[in-house]
C-alpha cells in the first residue's frame, strides 16, 4: 500500500506539528517498514511527541520515536500478525531472529506438556551426513547481540575510530614475539583456573563505609610491623631505634654541650655519642596536605618501637632514593639535633618468593593469554564498536584465556554522565556481557572479568567484589569466571596479579626520586608494588579511591610475587621484566575518540620440581585494536 506524503503532512498539521520534507520521507519509510497508514503513523507520532513534551518534529525526535516506540511495540504486533497470515513481510535480520526465538519458545512450552513416550512434537530429520545440531543464539553475530539503539537515542559510530589506519600495529614487544604467529590451541588446552586468597578470596559484596580511624591505623600499623620484621631478618639488623629515644638522647647531648662549651677538656667520647648512627623503622609521609617533595618528607615510626612518633627527614646525603607516601622503609641516619634525621642509607624492600608449581597445577603446555582493558567505547560514541572488533580478534586468534578489565560501561562517558541512556545501567552492562560471552562462544576461550571502580553500575569500593551474573547459560559456566578487583589468579600453575586501578598514574603523581644514572619511573613504581607486597601501597590514597581498610588488609595484599602482573593505565603501554616478574601495561582499548591497545602473551610453565626458576612468559606484545 502506497503512502501519500501529502496526506501524512495534513494529518500532522491538524495537531499543529510541522515536519520538514526530509523528515516526511523518513516517516514514509517507517510507514512501509512497520505497516502503518498515514492516519495511524501520525497518531502514534503525535502521542509520542505529547508524552515527551516535544512541540516540533526533529531528526532526533524521529530517531527516538523509532527506537523507543516503534521497534518495541509495533514490531511485536507485526510479528504476531505475520504468523497468522503466513506472510513475513519486510523484516530486517534481527526481526527474523526474534521470530525464530519465539517459535522455539512455543515449541519448548508445547514439549513440556507431552509425555516422555510421545516425545517432541517437532523432530528434525537427521542422517550420519547431516547430524542434528542444536540451534543456539551463539550463531548470531555480535552486532546482532548488541543493539546500542535500544539504550541510546544517539548511537552514532565514531568517525575517528572508524577511519583509523594503524589497526593491528605492534607497538611493544617482549621475548621472541617478532617471529611468532599468534593463536591459541582452539579449546584443546586443559586450563586450570584458581583464585588465590589468604585465607580465601573475595567472592561477594560486603558492608562498607563503617570503618573508624583507629581501625585504619591498626591496618597501617600491622603492615609496618610485618614488612619491618622481613627487612630486619633480611638485612640482619640487630634492633630498631625508637624515634622518641633518639630525640631524647639528642636533647640530653645538647644540654651537655651547653654545660661543656667552656670546658677545655677533650670531648671526643661526647662527639662520638652525638654522631652515632641510628636505624629507624617507619612509614613515609608528608609534613603537610600538599604534594610530597624532598623537603617535606617525614618518617612516622611504628607503634612497637616509636609509638607512632614522627620525625622530619633530610635526604641530602642520599645519592639514590625513590619514596612515596605510605611506603614502609628502614632508614639509617644521624640525628644531631633531635629535630631532623639526616638519612645516610635506605634499605630497599624485599619481594615475596615465587609460586612453586606442582603436578596439581595442570597442563604445562604453552598457552596464549589475551588482556584488554576498558573503556570499550570511544568518548564520542556509545556503539561499542571497539568491543565488537575485540570479539572478532578473539574469534580469529582463539586465545586460551581472555582477561577483560573494566570499565565496561564507563562512569566517565559523556552520555553516562549526562544521563542520556534510556535503559538502566545494569541492563546496558548485561547486554554488553551477553555480547562478549555469546559472541566468543565459538572460540572456546576462557573469559576472566575484572571489575573497575569506573563501572557505573557496580559498587565503587576498593577492594571491589566480583560482578554477579545469576543467569549465566549452563554451557558457559565452565569457561566464564568473575573475579574481584584486585585479584591473584593461578592459571595452570602460573600466577597472575590483576588490577584495573591505575596504580601507575596514582603512584607516579606522588613519587619523588633521585638517581645518579638513568632511571625509569615505571620500573621504580612496579618495584615498589612488588617489594611493598600490596596492590595499592599508596597512603593516603587518591581522592576518588574509596578504600575499606579492613577488607583491604584481607584481599588486596600479594600472597606471592606473581609471574605476570597486569596493570592497565592511562600512561604509555609497556612490557617489562621487574625482579623476575613480567609486568604489562596493555593500555586501554580506546583513548578518547580513537582506538587504543590490548596485550597478548605466550606462556609456558616450567615442569614441576625443576631446579631454579625460569620466567613462564616466552613472548608478549601490545597491539593496536
Amino acid at each position: 500500500m502506497a503512502v501519500s506524503a501529502q496526506l501524512l503532512v495534513e494529518e500532522l498539521e491538524i495537531f499543529g506539528l510541522e515536519c520538514e520534507e526530509a523528515l516526511v520521507e523518513k516517516l514514509i519509510e517507517l510507514c512501509a517498514l512497520y505497516g502503518q497508514n498515514e492516519e495511524g503513523m501520525a497518531g502514534e507520532l503525535i502521542a509520542f511527541c505529547t508524552s515527551t513534551h516535544n512541540d516540533c518534529v526533529t531528526a532526533e525526535t524521529l530517531n527516538s520515536f523509532e527506537h523507543e516506540f516503534l521497534s518495541k511495540r509495533l514490531s511485536k504486533a507485526r510479528l504476531g500478525a505475520s504468523k497468522g497470515s503466513g506472510h513475513a513481510g519486510a523484516r530486517d535480520i534481527v526481526s527474523i531472529q526474534e521470530l525464530i526465538e519465539v517459535e522455539e519458545e512455543e515449541e519448548t512450552l508445547l514439549n513440556s506438556y507431552t509425555t516422555p513416550s510421545k516425545g517432541s512434537q517437532k523432530r528434525a530429520i537427521t542422517t550420519p551426513e547431516t547430524p542434528l545440531t542444536k540451534r543456539s543464539v551463539s550463531t548470531r553475530s555480535p552486532h546482532q547481540l548488541l543493539s546500542p539503539s535500544s539504550f541510546s537515542p544517539s548511537a552514532t559510530p565514531s568517525q575517528k575510530y572508524s577511519s583509523r589506519s594503524n589497526r593491528g600495529e605492534v607497538v611493544a614487544s617482549f621475548g621472541s614475539a617478532q617471529v611468532m604467529s599468534w593463536s591459541g590451541r582452539e579449546g584443546a588446552s586443559n586450563i586450570s583456573l584458581k583464585v588465590l586468597g589468604y585465607p580465601e578470596p573475595l567472592t561477594g559484596s560486603y558492608k562498607s563505609m563503617f570503618q573508624k580511624l583507629p581501625d585504619i591505623r591498626e591496618v597501617l600499623t600491622c603492615k609496618i610491623e610485618e614488612l619491618g620484621s622481613e627487612l630486619k631478618e633480611h638485612y640482619k639488623i640487630e634492633a630498631f631505634t625508637p624515634v622518641l629515644v633518639t630525640a631524647q638522647v639528642c636533647f640530653a647531648v645538647r644540654h651537655i654541650d651547653q654545660m661543656l662549651s667552656s670546658c677545655p677538656k677533650d670531648c671526643h667520647s661526647y662527639v662520638y655519642l652525638r654522631q652515632e648512627p641510628v636505624t629507624l623503622l617507619g612509614q613515609i609521609g608528608c609534613d603537610s596536605n600538599g604534594k610530597l617533595n624532598h623537603k617535606s618528607v617525614i618518617l612516622e615510626g611504628d607503634r612497637e618501637h616509636s609509638s607512632g612518633a614522627q620525625i622530619p627527614v633530610d635526604l641530602s646525603e642520599l645519592k639514590e632514593y625513590s619514596l612515596f607516601p605510605g611506603q614502609v622503609v628502614v632508614m639509617e641516619g644521624i640525628n644531631t639535633t633531635g629535630r631532623k634525621l639526616v638519612a645516610t642509607r635506605l634499605y630497599e624492600g624485599v619481594p615475596l618468593p615465587f609460586h612453586q608449581p606442582t603436578e596439581e597445577d595442570g597442563d604445562s603446555e604453552q598457552i596464549m593469554v589475551l588482556v584488554a582493558c576498558g573503556p570499550y567505547t570511544t568518548s564520542d560514541s556509545i556503539t561499542f564498536d571497539p568491543l565488537l572488533d575485540l570479539i572478532t580478534i578473539i574469534n580469529h586468534d582463539r586465545p586460551d584465556v581472555c582477561i577483560l578489565f573494566g570499565p565496561f560501561l564507563d562512569a566517565k562517558h559523556e552520555q553516562v554522565e549526562s544521563c542520556l541512556l534510556t535503559s538502566p545501567f545494569e541492563e546496558v552492562f548485561k547486554q554488553c556481557l551477553r555480547t562478549i560471552i555469546e559472541g566468543t562462544r565459538s572460540s572456546g576461550s576462557h573469559l576472566i572479568f575484572v571489575p573497575s571502580l569506573r563501572d557505573v553500575h557496580h559498587e565503587p569500593v576498593y577492594p571491589q567484589p566480583p560482578f554477579s551474573c545469576s543467569d549465566l547459560p549452563r554451557e558457559d559456566k565452565k569457561r566464564v569466571q568473575f573475579v574481584s578487583e584486585p585479584c591473584t589468579l593461578c592459571i595452570n600453575g602460573m600466577i597472575f596479579g590483576l588490577t584495573s586501578t591505575d596504580l601507575l598514574l596514582h603512584m607516579g603523581a606522588e613519587e619523588i626520586s633521585s638517581s645518579s644514572g638513568t632511571s625509569d619511573r615505571f620500573s621504580r613504581i612496579l618495584k615498589h608494588i612488588l617489594t611493598q607486597r600490596s596492590y595499592y601501597p599508596l597512603y593516603p590514597p587518591q581522592e576518588d579511591m574509596a578504600i575499606d581498610y579492613e577488607n583491604f588488609y584481607a584481599y588486596a595484599q600479594l600472597p606471592v610475587t606473581p609471574d605476570v602482573f597486569i596493570a592497565p593505565s592511562e600512561l604509555r603501554y609497556f612490557v617489562k621484566d621487574i625482579l623476575g616478574c613480567i609486568c604489562v601495561n596493555p593500555g586501554r582499548l580506546t583513548k578518547g575518540q580513537v582506538g587504543g591497545t590490548f596485550g597478548r602473551l605466550y606462556l609456558r610453565r616450567q615442569a614441576a620440581g625443576a631446579e631454579g626458576r625460569r620466567s613462564p612468559c616466552t613472548a608478549a606484545q601490545v597491539v593496536r585494536i
